[in-house]
Formats: structure tokens, sequence, C-alpha cells
């Protein structure tokens, strides 16, 4: 091993080498003791040179790149806030279509799945879920009851997000995945490869990852037709090649739809607008924002309505 350890005063000069304006050291020493030198190094491309990715370019301060990596922690905020509402809003609708189609325990059934052995995997992972949950109405389900498994509407309310990805985009049957979509009016396949998406996108954020320019690794199929007015606010269709279809403004644009879907007084549209706000607009490209995002139709009704609380 080549590379030593470094003291954080040592970090701070290889930053203040490589032409990085520190002016305030205290703050700057403050963030490498509690952010790690490396993770806020990740940070600092968008304002280093392109043959020199080493060298900051001239003028560029430490706060900048601490505006950034706040800015990504805000964003990761947000997502997780706005995945865990369409989590909790799927895994109703799912267990209540499945619940009323097919019956309150038919999710035990791998008839009533494509692929019996992820149909087993996912019966695992919630039999572990609820007893590794100890949660009181399961625990009355089982004494009480005598239901070992209890039905599909309590059930979800122990299962992760990925486990309920796994149920919803198992369901053989087509018409309970559409009733489920045409809450969101969305396709089913579309609805559920988005979710499969946000599952990942969940994850991801949740694990504290650089997530504002990430080049997402599971992408979703784009809705078309359904919703007709969704299409022109997408960034760039995936067959241009140039890889912004991974970018996270897609799924910000989906996200902004499905919290409009289930909470239509829902201020989280508004909010994402407002941290959007903060970022310097030439770093909007990394993130797959069009040139011209604030004039499309779903954004602009949230930028001229101004903030809110």
């Amino acid at each position: 091993m080549t590379k030593p350890a470094r003291t954080y005063l040592e970090q701070l000069q290889i930053l203040k080498d490589r032409g990085l304006t520190v002016p305030d050291e205290p703050f700057a020493l403050s963030c490498l003791i509690h952010h790690n030198y490396y993770r806020l190094s990740a940070y600092r491309f968008p304002f280093t040179q392109s043959a020199e990715p080493d060298q900051f370019l001239p003028g560029t301060t430490f706060t900048q790149v601490w505006d950034l990596y706040h800015f990504d922690r805000e964003l990761r905020r947000l997502v997780i806030e706005a995945c865990k509402r369409v989590e909790i809003s799927v895994r109703s609708r799912w267990a209540y279509e499945f619940g009323h189609q097919l019956g309150p325990i038919a999710y035990l059934d791998n008839r009533h799945f494509t692929d019996p052995l992820i149909h087993a995997r996912t019966l695992s992972r919630l039999y572990d879920e609820m007893n590794r949950g100890q949660e009181e109405f399961i625990k009355h389900h089982r004494k009480n009851l005598n239901m070992p498994w209890p039905p599909a509407w309590v059930m979800v309310e122990v299962a992760t997000f990925g486990n309920i990805s796994n149920l919803l985009g198992q369901t053989a049957s087509p018409r309970i995945r559409q009733a489920v979509a045409d809450t969101y009016s969305l396709d089913e396949k579309t609805f559920c490869s988005l979710f499969h998406h946000l599952s990942v996108v969940r994850n991801t954020a949740a694990h504290h990852c650089r997530f504002w320019n990430r080049r997402l690794a599971v992408t979703f199929q784009l809705p078309r037709k359904k919703p007709p007015h969704l299409w022109p606010n997408f960034s760039l269709c995936p067959q241009s090649g140039t890889g912004k279809e991974r970018k996270v403004y897609n799924t910000l644009v989906l996200l902004v739809h499905l919290l409009q879907c289930i909470e239509s007084s829902s201020h989280w549209p508004q909010r994402l607008v407002e941290l959007l706000n903060q970022l310097a607009p030439s770093l909007y490209d990394d993130m797959g924002f069009p040139a011209d995002w604030k004039r499309l139709p779903l954004w602009q009704p949230l930028i001229i309505g101004g903030t809110t609380a």
C-alpha cells in the first residue's frame, strides 16, 4: 500500500495545494472530521479542470463543494420521503385488490404468481420479517386468531419495499396489477417497472450514496401514452444513447406525478423545486435535466406557484 493515512490538517492542505480556496478552515476541518475526505472529494469534479481532475478551477471555494454535498444530502431526504409515501400507497392498494379478488391469504399460493421460486423466496423473507419485527398485531393474529399467516392487508405492514415490489411485479393477474396502476393513471407494465426502479432508488438514497448525478443501474419503462401529459416532460428518449435517461431527472418527474396522485395537496413537489433552485444552473445537465425544464408543463405551475410552507 503506497498511500499513507493522512491527518485532517494534511487532508485540508492537499485540497489547498490543488487550488481550492478555503475561507473558513475550522469549518472545513469539521466537515472532514464528520464526513470523510474520500466521501467529500467525490463532489469536487464539477469544479475541477477537465484535463486535470485533481486541480480545481481558479476561484473554486470549499463552500461550493460543501453546498453541492449539502444539496445531495437534502435531495436524498426528499427522495426517500417520496418513496416511502409511494410504498405505503402501493402496498395498501395491492393488498386491497389482491385480498378482494383472490382472498385474504391467497398470497401464499404460488399459482397466483409468475415465478414459484421468487415467490418462495419472498415468502421466506416475509416470514423472517414477521418474526423479527415482533409486532403486536402479528402476535394477535397468531395467538388469538390462530393465523400463522395474517391477511394480505396485515402482512404488508411488515413487508419491505423490495418484497412489495416482488409481490406486485410477480402477481400473475394483469387485472390486479392494472387495478393498482390505475390509481396512478399508469399502464400496469410501466408501473411495475417504475416501482421496481423506485425500490432500487430508495435503497441507494437510504445508504447515503452520492445521488444527485448518479447513473442509475436500473431504469424503468417510460409512460408514452398513459397519462398523455407526462411524455413531454421526460429528458431525452432512451434510444438517444446519451445516458441521460439513466440520470435522476426522469425519476423525479415520476415521483412528482405519483405524489400528486396520492395527495394532491402535498407540498413535496414545491419543496423539490425550492431545493433545485439552490443548485447552480450549470449542474442541472449532470442530473439529466433538459435545458428548458422550467418551461415544461409538469414544472411550470410549481415554479409559478412559488414557495410553500
